[in-house]
């Protein structure tokens, strides 16, 4: 491999170290081109420029689409914005879906819409394929004064939005398996800074922390999926 070559793979390659603690403010990133025209993104980490393992904010201008293709690995969307549509259907802010390794699709958006978005990540034997309207669902109680709204599990895998109430405090705990936060609306806080609506932080497996809220606050969550090979 050239030295060229050896710099290419490098600069594709963003944020896979999974030992480190990554916080990032969307918001504050620039939008940057991708292989369909009027689809941009904000790339958070990645394997590779065009495939592998990749989570990042993915913006559809109105009219946009994207070519028919397949999920090799699996791909994961939570709409934050607008309308997201495929020949399935149409699906507002709030849906969530599973798209599992070997399905595919063909997406576009007629008004325009926002895009979390997580490739190639599903677990082994994980296949379930589903779309979740938020929006409809009911929240439950959960520890302390938080209420949850599940949305998926495998094995020790575990993913669901928390609605945080005003002046909240968690008991300070440890990430067995790591874990992932967006910060949908409001303010999540720790011992370690604030992170306004649109931060992504990812904390690595047995990392820990101390959270809590001024306002209501609405985060996803993703827990055990963050191992070291």
């Amino acid at each position: 491999m050239s030295t060229v070559e050896l710099l290419q793979v490098e600069t594709d390659m963003l944020n896979m170290d999974f030992s480190k603690k990554l916080v990032i403010e969307t918001d504050l990133m620039p939008w940057q081109s991708s292989p369909a025209q009027g689809v941009e993104r904000k790339p958070l980490a990645r394997e590779d420029k065009e495939s592998g393992h990749a989570t990042s904010v993915v913006r559809y201008l109105p009219g946009s689409s994207f070519k028919r293709h397949e999920h090799p690995y699996g791909e994961e969307i939570l709409v934050l914005e607008g309308i997201f549509s495929d020949e399935t259907g149409d699906y507002p802010a709030g849906t969530y879906f599973r798209n599992p390794p070997g399905s595919a699709h063909a997406p576009f958006s007629k008004e325009g819409c926002v895009l979390f978005v997580k490739l190639c990540q599903f677990q082994k034997g994980d296949q379930k394929q589903f779309q979740i309207d938020t929006s409809s669902q009911t929240w439950l109680p959960g520890q302390g004064g938080l209420e949850v709204m599940p949305l998926h599990e495998h094995i020790h895998e575990h993913t669901a939005l928390v609605k945080w109430p005003s002046k909240e405090r968690f008991q300070p705990h440890t990430h067995f398996g790591g874990e992932e936060v967006f910060v949908i609306s409001g303010e999540f806080q720790d011992e370690h800074g604030k992170y306004p609506a649109g931060t992504w932080l990812r904390s690595p497996h047995l990392s820990s922390h101390h959270p809590y809220v001024e306002e209501e606050t609405i985060i996803w969550v993703k827990t055990g999926h963050l191992f070291l090979e």
